[in-house]
């Protein structure tokens, strides 16, 4: 890949490789393993292979190798893995780098299940966590230490949209050694800064924006390559996560317009967003670089756009709430978000329903809360949409 290329030129160009055949369109490689042509061959690619020689599909194979390259290089990082799910990712980037007597700090405001992976799995192998509040720069300040071994955090955090001081929490935990891993789902990689903060470890479910159409679960690790080609890729060789190569190809196919779509996507966010504040059935309406939203000054000296995802609370609880999903009739109810179609979730009874009533109230999830994700439908049918949901709320 030249480094020279703008971003959207590498979204279509990046990493490609070509068979004997030069085909146009990548090729994707649907075999488990690969052929020597003779026993010592296949010994010495066991003792150290070449960026394309492969052995088994889950330690590689060339599809995958095309959009790790592709997608690493256009984030600005040196090389990357692709798991099996956005999950497998967070699961396998903070396992393979943490053991026994560790300490991580993370923010309390994530996603449900990588506060699992953080509170029940890690703990039970030994692991400290501190949880702060990730907006609070003196909660980062008092609770990493000399001790603190990994940071993690959502630059946007899922649901309730917070923004976090990325730069300082890096600088924070750099200054006392610390790796810096980050989920940059809500983000999208089109806005990404986590390269530019200093983010060590970026994790992308690429499910989301990257798929965007609703098909393929995949997450993507990027970093340095001494972390991916190290103790990253030695866990997922060994535990199993890899990407399916068939998903690789759909991805490589699906990078090709995902700046087109995301770009859009966050302009009708930005735009619904507006049009809803003062709402008389809405208590609050949040898109991160809108005027509205807490931090809206930090979202905007961070990147250009606050992703393709808005988050509202309507008047009246989850009864309210429920009549407004349910008059819908271009937007669907689900639990994904960053899809071609717009969908509306309601967090409380869904995708964050295991938490705790306590934990709940302290991220701001309440019973009126919906978290909408913007599609490719033109946007003032998704407001009128939206309008005429509310009058039934």
């Amino acid at each position: 890949m030249n480094d020279s290329w703008k971003k959207r030129t590498k979204l279509v160009h990046g990493g490609t490789r070509r068979s004997q055949y030069n085909e146009v369109s990548e090729a994707v490689f649907l075999t488990q393993g690969f052929v020597y042509d003779t026993a010592e061959q296949a010994e010495a690619r066991f003792v150290e292979s070449g960026p394309d020689e492969f052995i088994y599909a889950r330690y590689g194979n060339p599809t995958m190798a095309m959009f790790e390259d592709r997608i690493s290089g256009y984030l600005g990082y040196e090389d990357a893995f692709a798991c099996a799910s956005g999950m497998a990712a967070v699961n396998a980037a903070l396992t393979a780098l943490l053991k026994a007597g560790d300490h991580v700090v993370a923010s309390r405001a994530l996603f449900g299940s990588c506060l699992y992976v953080l509170e029940e799995i890690l703990t039970r192998f030994g692991v400290h966590v501190t949880l702060v509040d990730g907006t609070d720069n003196e909660a980062w300040a008092g609770a990493i230490t000399e001790q603190t071994t990994l940071v993690f955090l959502e630059s946007i955090s899922n649901p309730t949209l917070e923004v976090i001081d990325l730069k300082y929490v890096c600088d924070l935990a750099h200054s006392v050694g610390a790796l810096v891993v980050v989920d940059d789902a809500m983000a999208t990689p089109v806005f990404s800064y986590a390269k530019s903060c200093g983010v060590d470890i970026a994790v992308v479910s690429t499910t989301k924006h990257v798929d965007g159409q609703g098909r393929m679960l995949g997450g993507i690790i990027c970093g340095s390559k001494d972390l991916i080609r190290g103790p990253i890729e030695t866990y997922i060789k060994h535990t199993g996560g890899a990407m399916n190569p068939f998903t690789a190809w759909t991805h490589l196919k699906a990078l090709e317009t995902m700046e087109l779509r995301v770009r859009s996507q966050a302009e009708g966010a930005l735009k619904i967003a507006e049009a809803l504040t003062g709402h008389p059935k809405l208590e609050t309406v949040r898109y991160p670089t809108h005027r509205g939203h807490p931090q809206h000054e930090l979202a905007l000296s961070q990147a250009p756009a606050g992703g393709t995802v808005l988050a509202f609370e309507v008047k009246g609880g989850k009864t309210a709430c429920f009549n407004f999903l349910n008059a819908l009739e271009i937007i669907t109810i689900s639990n994904n978000f960053a899809d071609a179609k717009s969908i509306a979730t309601h967090p409380a009874t869904t995708t964050h329903q295991r938490l705790p009533q306590e934990q709940k109230d302290t991220l701001g999830i309440s019973d009126g809360l919906v978290r909408l994700s913007i599609g490719l439908e033109d946007h003032d049918d998704l407001l009128a949409d939206i309008l005429n949901g509310l009058e039934q709320a």
